[in-house]
């Protein structure tokens, strides 16, 4: 699958989010029954990882092995037959592994699924998307595109060039190492914050957008053009590929090396 429609992709989650929400807060209580999904699949160091999930979080970590763990944790909240309606599909060839989670069209299914997720250590692309739940990544090495629509973004502990975004949540990275070359970082939420944790001494150059917040950068920052208080351009170090930050409602930090997750 390619990085454009990777991005079509996870742009057309958002249509879902609103119809998920009411299926599952419709939901009568019951009693949850769940089913586990655990299947150990090829990838190289190196390879290309790729995620589509609907209700439910996804967690991912690096490990030291050129194999991929996938487990789901598929919940019903009404009906225990509903569990075996929703599917995990995965498509693997050593160097490209794709998860999809189906849901029966037109069903009103209510179940989320939950992925604990283990890939190698590098990755050479990695694109994960829900609607609702958070998208947690640690302890990789790459690039890649993350996106929820009711939940946070988080990557800790990992290096390389990530994009995020949500529309309920935040936004937060805290990267051991940013190289400065590579494709453009797109960091953005409508009610959330959006936090960059980097090291001294990266070099990258930041665009930054705020409605109704503030921005603050614990690094000096060359301004670039004309600022205002919603917009700003500027370098950090010598610059480099453009770090892209937003929100409508909420602050944006750039911080050195904290923790911020």
């Amino acid at each position: 699958m390619g990085r454009t429609a990777m991005r079509r992709r996870c742009n057309s989650l958002a249509i879902l989010a609103a119809a998920a929400a009411v299926a599952l807060a419709a939901a009568p209580v019951h009693a949850a029954s769940t089913q586990v999904f655990d299947r150990i699949y090829p990838l190289h160091a190196g390879g290309a990882f790729a995620l589509m999930n609907v209700n439910g979080g996804v967690q991912i970590e690096g490990w030291d092995r050129q194999q991929v763990e996938v487990r789901a944790v598929k919940t019903a909240l009404h009906q225990s037959d509903d569990l075996n309606r929703v599917q995990i599909e995965v498509q693997s060839d050593g160097d490209q592994l794709g998860v999809n989670t189906r849901y029966p069209s037109g069903s009103g299914v209510q179940v989320t699924v939950e992925y604990q997720i283990h890939v190698p250590y590098r990755l050479r692309w990695a694109a994960v998307t829900t609607v609702n739940g958070d998208v947690h990544v640690r302890g990789v090495t790459g690039a890649g595109i993350l996106n929820s629509v009711n939940g946070n973004v988080e990557v800790v502990d990992s290096e390389g060039r990530f994009s995020g975004g949500t529309t309920n949540g935040d936004v937060r990275m805290q990267l051991k190492s940013m190289p400065a070359a590579g494709e453009p970082v797109t960091l953005t939420t409508i009610n959330g914050s959006v936090v960059l944790s980097i090291p001294q001494g990266t070099n990258v150059d930041v665009r930054v957008v705020n409605r109704n917040g503030d921005f603050r950068s614990d690094f000096p920052l060359a301004t670039l053009g004309a600022y205002t208080s919603s917009r700003f351009r500027g370098r950090l170090g010598s610059g480099g590929g453009e770090v892209y930050m937003s929100t409508v409602n909420g602050a944006i930090r750039l911080v050195n090396g904290r923790p911020v997750v």
